[in-house]
């Protein structure tokens, strides 16, 4: 067994993050109890292409052996093996710099919105620190992705599922929005086919690699942003399957039919993930993996299949997707184009399946992340399958047994 010990929830933005350099200096504290087993420091940060300068790091004073860089230029999860005799019962102090003049080397991530958070910066080389005026451009406030899990402990359950207030009069305004021919008609399946068709054609897929303003989880902005090709100050907005998946479910609840969010990745680090929904058919007794970004869903014996009996089909599905008329409308798109065939039809992106279980972005936007899918996953309210505890996913709080995942919509509001 073991526990996980963080500060924060994993809401980066990737935009805004710390730089380090040989006078600007990172550290996060975290207070932890006495342990006597290897500890595992994993903490979310960059390296930039073309520097050959390693990553600079210490523990209680007592400096580690230094990381190389990484060919990648994306937000990247780094793993660390601390030695017991290294911590400290209570407050343990991590530093990160490293020794370039300029910002151009090494990037920690950091989430913002915290009033005191244990995170400092320093801009004299660790003379004098300050948890406030920190990012890149000194505006921001908030805690750096330092997490540790300790041998001993065990990580809490996992959340329940949280439904949207149905009684939110933006829920019924997206009802209202909805095609009368979605609504009327006839079966559950009949409906979500006609429904996820709609969402994949209403905008243009457009990732990280084409745009830099991510789209909030609100649906009327993403469909906004999305048609309009504008966002946040006027600039091109990311909206990609992320927000066809959150979009699709908030108007299966908008039209009472049961929806949860569906994150998949075929390795923490890698970009070779996917995000759709999960939509529960009472006639089959099952969560049914449902994708509004390619307007797909996979049958076999005419039955539609759950995400882990597709990971169970592993690379031999292709004959078992049923396509919608929008799944022609996104391979116009030469990113879908190439990623359909080459990542989801050989099963790649749903090595592993991670479940965001909160609906509620209406009534919590707060709560939702801004920038899921733009770096490698970090959100501590995803709920992932224990046996990924031991497979790289040890950043992450919390894991769900079969019965946790297969489990029915409890208190789903009808």
């Amino acid at each position: 067994m073991s526990r996980l010990y963080y500060s924060e929830t994993g809401h980066v933005v990737p935009t805004l993050c710390e730089e380090l350099t040989d006078y600007r200096h990172a550290r996060k504290i975290l207070h932890l109890p006495a342990t006597s087993g290897p500890a595992t420091l994993f903490f979310l940060a960059r390296s930039y292409p073309g520097h050959d300068l390693p990553l600079r790091l210490s523990v209680n004073g007592a400096e580690l052996p230094s990381l190389q860089p990484n060919s990648s230029s994306a937000y990247m999860w780094h793993e660390v093996q601390i030695s017991p005799s290294l911590l400290l019962t209570g407050a343990n102090m991590f530093e990160f710099w490293t020794d370039a003049p300029a910002m151009d080397a090494w990037s920690l991530a950091i989430e913002n919105g915290h009033q005191d958070p244990r995170s400092f910066v320093s801009t004299d080389s660790g003379l004098t620190w300050r948890n406030h005026k920190m990012g890149y451009l000194n505006t921001s406030r908030g805690e750096y992705l330092v997490r540790i899990r300790l041998a001993e402990g065990t990580d809490p359950p996992p959340p329940s599922i949280v439904w949207e207030d149905m009684d939110n009069p933006r829920l019924g305004r997206l009802r209202q929005a909805i095609p009368n021919y979605i609504l009327q008609a006839g079966t559950t399946m009949a409906r979500v086919r006609a429904l996820t068709s709609w969402v994949c054609t209403s905008w243009e897929y457009r990732n990280s690699g084409d745009a830099a303003q991510y789209a909030p989880w609100d649906v009327e902005t993403v469909v906004a942003w999305g048609q309009a090709s504008r966002g946040h100050d006027g600039r091109k907005p990311i909206v990609m399957c992320v927000h066809y998946g959150v979009a699709l479910v908030s108007y299966c609840i908008a039209a009472g039919i049961p929806a949860r969010c569906a994150a998949f990745t075929g390795s923490i680090n890698g970009f070779n993930g996917h995000f759709t929904a999960e939509v529960w058919f009472e006639e089959f007794d099952k969560w049914v993996m449902v994708d509004p970004t390619l307007d797909a869903i996979l049958f076999k014996d005419d039955v539609p299949l759950s995400v882990k009996e597709i990971q169970e089909i592993g690379p031999d599905m292709a004959d078992m997707v049923e396509w919608g008329p929008g799944y022609k409308f996104q391979l116009k798109n030469p990113v879908m184009a190439e990623w359909t065939p080459n990542i989801f039809l050989t099963g790649i992106c749903f090595g592993h399946r991670g479940l965001w279980p909160r609906t509620d972005f209406l009534s919590h936007p707060e709560l939702s992340p801004p920038g899921h899918g733009s770096t490698s996953y970090c959100e501590t309210s995803l709920v992932w399958e224990t046996e990924d505890l031991e497979k790289g996913f040890g950043m992450f709080p919390y894991f769900g047994e079969p019965d946790y995942f297969n489990a029915p919509p409890q208190d789903f509001p009808r």
